[in-house]
């Protein structure tokens, strides 16, 4: 087997093992923040979408509810905008990245690795540039390189470039550094929005910055 192939083993084997230890440790915490959800937000805690995965093949990502429905459960219109539908709740778990925790499900299913670029909205695929959709030549990840150095406070441009880097020169040792920096920035949160977003706006097409 060729050494990246041996590099692709490692990375999957440390993937599904780290998500398997963490759904077990994490269990309380995935238990409490789901109870709350249902207190503040109503039912499903959990939200589900479909996002492309390596090689845009699609898949559906699962994460913690942090926004009311267009609608709630007597048919009323909530606000329309995602920013005024996120609420407290969902600002704090988006802050400390708790929503993000059901993925390690995604993880321990191969849908996605614990490293690389993050899995946007499927509706995107067709409006990267041929450079910017080499993103998908790797799995998409919880975290990633673009995560460490911005977040949603980078440009759409400087994110893509960011995120094909990482497909181009990603190691175990660079997903070691990324992650440890993950930790930093969950306990000090960074680039969460871009200014006057919920996150960010929608990605228009390859010259979008």
């Amino acid at each position: 087997m060729k050494q990246a192939g041996w590099r692709l083993l490692i990375k999957t084997t440390v993937d599904r093992s780290a998500a398997l230890a963490g759904l077990v440790v994490c269990a309380p915490v995935l238990v409490a923040t789901g109870l709350a959800i249902r207190a503040t937000m109503g039912k499903p805690a959990l939200f589900f979408q479909q996002r492309p995965g390596r090689f845009g093949k699609p898949f559906h990502v699962v994460k913690f509810r942090t926004m009311r429905y267009a609608k709630n459960a007597s048919h009323t219109p909530t606000p329309a905008h995602d920013e005024d539908r996120l609420t407290s709740l969902g600002r704090f778990l988006r802050r400390t990245s708790l929503d993000e925790l059901p993925q390690l499900y995604n993880v321990l299913r191969g849908d996605l690795s614990l490293v690389g670029p993050r899995p946007l909205l499927m509706q995107y695929l067709p409006r990267y540039s041929a450079e910017q959709a080499r993103r998908h030549d790797v799995l998409p990840g919880i975290t990633g390189w673009a995560q460490i150095n911005g977040r949603n406070a980078l440009s759409w441009k400087k994110k893509l470039e960011l995120d094909v880097w990482y497909a181009d020169h990603w190691s175990l040792a660079l997903d070691a550094r990324i992650l440890a920096l993950t930790l930093l920035r969950v306990i000090r949160p960074q680039g969460i929005a871009r200014e006057g977003h919920a996150t960010v706006p929608e990605f228009m097409g390859h010259g979008d910055e």
